[in-house]
């Protein structure tokens, strides 16, 4: 049985005082939770994760890394970086990445070998949108996407990622793919995890990341390929992130 993974994205969210009192309030009510836990955030807010959370279960991550290791990148934050704050993920290939950044197929998979090379957990995105949906086009779409990470990885690099399935339709609009909606999808990348190695298919988690939240949680997660959740504007609130998490536990 694969264990839940919950993980925050607080994207470009976030001030020193602020987080203090969010990650405060996640340790304070976490409890003995029977799921993984992170949060992945702004660089400039590692520190203050390694520092308050340390002590704790909760990891912590980047929201995303530079192909290379170093050099006149200006800008970019290579693995190592996250990794000298004590990061264990990275979000790769996030919608907003491949939209505002022009980010490809090729690029996410650099990334993610990258990530893989250097220690880190690669959270790897994949999703439609609104007008491939529409267009009977998602499972070619995620299929195509995540092809390309797969093009680039070992069998056994392969069982150490953990993709996020996030239709783009969904991602701050308000609107939720059902649950069983998401679980087809969830089901179709398992099994073309399955056709390269059916060891990281069983593996893997495949989480949902398209606006879960308290009151849709626990439906979501209860079908049987949706592995936790990647988690967007619920994580900045500790009572909503907190309830996410006792879902998946």
């Amino acid at each position: 049985m694969r264990r839940k993974l919950i993980a925050g994205n607080w994207k470009m969210n976030g001030s020193l005082s602020g987080n203090q009192a969010l990650l405060n309030g996640i340790k304070e009510e976490i409890g003995q939770a029977n799921c993984d836990v992170a949060v992945c955030v702004p660089a400039p807010y590692l520190a203050q994760c390694r520092d308050s959370l340390s002590a704790t279960l909760i990891g912590w991550g980047g929201q995303d890394l530079s192909v290379h290791e170093s050099g006149a990148y200006t800008g970019e934050v290579s693995a190592s970086m996250l990794r000298d704050f004590g990061a264990k993920y990275v979000i790769v290939g996030h919608s907003e990445r491949r939209s505002y950044h022009g980010e490809s197929d090729d690029a996410v998979a650099a990334k993610t070998a990258r990530a893989l090379r250097s220690g880190l957990v690669p959270i790897v995105c994949v999703g439609e949108l609104l007008s491939e949906r529409e267009a009977g086009q998602t499972a070619a779409v995620v299929g195509r996407q995540l092809d390309a990470v797969m093009a680039v990885l070992s069998a056994d690099d392969l069982a150490n990622i953990v993709i996020a399935y996030e239709p783009v339709w969904a991602i701050g609009t308000g609107k939720t793919a059902t649950p069983d909606m998401a679980q087809e999808v969830h089901a179709l990348l398992r099994k073309r995890l399955a056709a390269k190695s059916p060891a990281a298919a069983e593996k893997v988690q495949i989480l949902y990341g398209g606006s879960m939240k308290p009151d849709n949680a626990a439906d979501l997660l209860r079908m049987a390929d949706i592995d936790g959740g990647l988690i967007g504007g619920a994580a900045l609130k500790a009572s909503d992130f907190l309830a996410i998490i006792r879902a998946a536990s």
